[in-house]
């Protein structure tokens, strides 16, 4: 168990370590390839946020292990929502400036019922890991032509340009890239080792595990760059971390069992944590709305008190 714990955190350490230079690398080397900050921001930088979910995802399912990755994918959502905009909300309200990220959020919310709707048979199987994967293409074109549409006119896209390193050499942009991937495969490795073996231990399912260490953990990143994006007054990055990082989470992440290895889902996955995650993805535009357009430190005391609501729930449920 002492070992497993060991991993687990390991782990952690290792894949936020792995996206940071993972998405730095990237957007650098695109931006010495003539790419926008915009487009950099939304879709390199997206998706790296994601990175750590996805390796962890794909390897839970090629290990055996599919319900890991199942519970990985909703319950990083959950944490994105509840847990990341709850704490970065207290340390600083978020004012969403952006017109691209209210145009985003839609396709956030179409993203969350396309995964429910599927999973309401009890499966996650191959056919559905492809209408998923084929909504992610959709959803990056969609999201490409929204920032398009808004161009350097957009705060978003000041935001990113400041953020986006201007002057790395390509050869250590493509080193920290690779550095990046290889340190986030090490990372969600010993990851789904360990949380495999801690679920083992405590007797529980891997998918209870996926679902609150495991999403936690990957969660991690998005957690990191948000408050440090909130804390120098880049308040639309803050958000659009979350909101791009779980469209990919939904049409990305969670495609990788169905793909890789097609399995049943747990029913608690239907009747507790869809409508949970429902719920915070429809909650997210009312608060902002009652806050005027700005997430209050009350709108992040409540989104963290239902993230420990959540967890309880959860505990509650393990124990029977």
């Amino acid at each position: 168990m002492l070992s497993s714990s060991l991993a687990v955190l390991a782990g952690f350490g290792l894949l936020i370590w792995g996206a940071d230079r993972f998405v730095l690398g990237a957007a650098a080397l695109a931006r010495n390839l003539g790419v926008s900050s915009l487009l950099i921001g939304l879709t390199i930088v997206g998706f790296g946020t994601s990175a750590p979910e996805m390796l962890v995802s794909g390897t839970a399912a090629l290990d055996g292990s599919p319900a890991l990755a199942v519970g990985n994918a909703i319950g990083s959502n959950i944490a994105n929502i509840a847990l990341i905009l709850g704490i970065t909300t207290l340390v600083v309200p978020l004012t969403l400036h952006s017109q691209s990220l209210k145009r985003e959020y839609p396709l956030l919310l179409a993203a969350s019922l396309l995964a429910t709707g599927l999973l309401l048979d009890g499966e996650i199987s191959r056919t559905d890991g492809i209408v998923l994967t084929a909504a992610l293409v959709v959803a990056v074109v969609l999201v490409v032509r929204i920032g398009l549409a808004r161009g350097p006119a957009d705060p978003l896209a000041e935001e990113f340009a400041a953020e986006i390193p201007a002057h790395m050499p390509t050869v250590k942009a493509v080193g920290l890239f690779l550095l990046g991937l290889a340190v986030l495969l090490a990372g969600s490795k010993l990851l789904v080792w360990g949380a495999v073996d801690i679920a083992l231990a405590l007797g529980v399912s891997e998918m209870i595990v996926g679902l609150t260490i495991v999403a936690v953990g990957t969660s991690l990143p998005e957690m990191a760059a948000s408050i440090a994006s909130a804390l120098k007054n880049e308040h639309d990055i803050a958000i659009g971390n979350v909101i791009g990082s779980n469209i990919y989470n939904l049409l990305g992440v969670l495609a990788l069992p169905g793909l890789l290895a097609p399995t049943v889902v747990d029913p608690e996955v239907v009747s507790r944590d869809l409508p949970t995650m429902l719920a915070l993805t429809l909650a997210l535009p009312l608060l902002a709305l009652l806050g005027r357009n700005c997430l209050q430190r009350w709108a992040g005391a409540l989104l963290t008190g239902s993230f420990v609501a959540y967890l309880a729930w959860v505990a509650l449920d393990a124990l029977g």
